[in-house]
C-alpha cells in the first residue's frame, strides 16, 4: 500500500509540475523514479486521482490535476465556472428539452462531470462526447431557465 501511495504522489507532484501530453510520457517519467508499473496500473491511478486530459489552445493536450480542471468530490455552487466548463465552451443550442454544448476538443467530459456535480434539479442527464455534450431537461424547463442554471458553472453561457 506505501508503494501506492507514494506512486500516486509521485504522479500528483510530475503532472503538476511538467507539461505530460500522454501517458507514455508519464509512465517514463515514472521509471526514472524507479516506479515499475504497468499503463492498465497508470490509467486507474489516473482516473483515481481524477486528473485529467485538456486540450491547449494552441494545440495538443496535457494532464491537470482536479482542482485546476474545477472537479472536485463535492460540488461547490459559489465557486462561480469551472476550468474545463469556462475555457472549452463553445456554444449550447436547443431542440425541445434537449441542449447541445459544443466544447473545444477534450472538453466535454470534464463539462459533462462538473455539471452533474451541481445535481441540477431541472436537469435530468448529461451524455459526453470528445467536443459534445447533450442534456436532457425536464419538459417544463424553458430555456432561459435551462441557460440560467448552467450560468452557475459556465459564466460565459449565453
Amino acid at each position: 500500500m506505501k508503494d501506492k501511495v507514494n506512486r500516486l504522489e509521485a504522479i500528483k507532484s510530475i503532472v503538476s509540475a511538467n507539461r505530460v501530453s500522454g501517458q507514455e510520457e508519464l509512465l517514463q517519467r515514472l521509471r526514472e523514479q524507479g516506479f515499475d508499473l504497468t499503463q492498465a496500473t497508470l490509467s486507474r491511478d489516473l482516473k483515481q486521482l481524477q486528473i485529467v486530459k485538456v486540450s491547449l489552445p494552441a494545440g495538443g493536450y496535457q494532464y491537470i490535476l482536479p482542482e485546476l480542471a474545477g472537479l472536485s468530490r463535492r460540488p461547490k455552487i459559489s465557486r462561480g465556472g469551472s476550468f474545463a466548463a469556462s475555457n472549452g465552451f463553445l456554444s449550447i443550442s436547443f431542440s425541445g428539452n434537449m441542449a447541445v454544448i459544443k466544447t473545444r476538443p477534450g472538453y466535454a467530459g470534464s463539462t459533462a462531470s462538473d455539471i452533474d456535480a451541481h445535481t441540477l434539479p431541472e436537469l435530468l442527464g448529461t451524455i459526453a462526447g470528445d467536443d459534445t455534450v447533450l442534456l436532457i431537461w425536464r419538459e417544463e424547463v424553458s430555456r432561459e431557465r435551462a441557460v440560467e442554471a448552467l450560468r452557475i458553472i459556465i459564466p460565459n453561457i449565453q
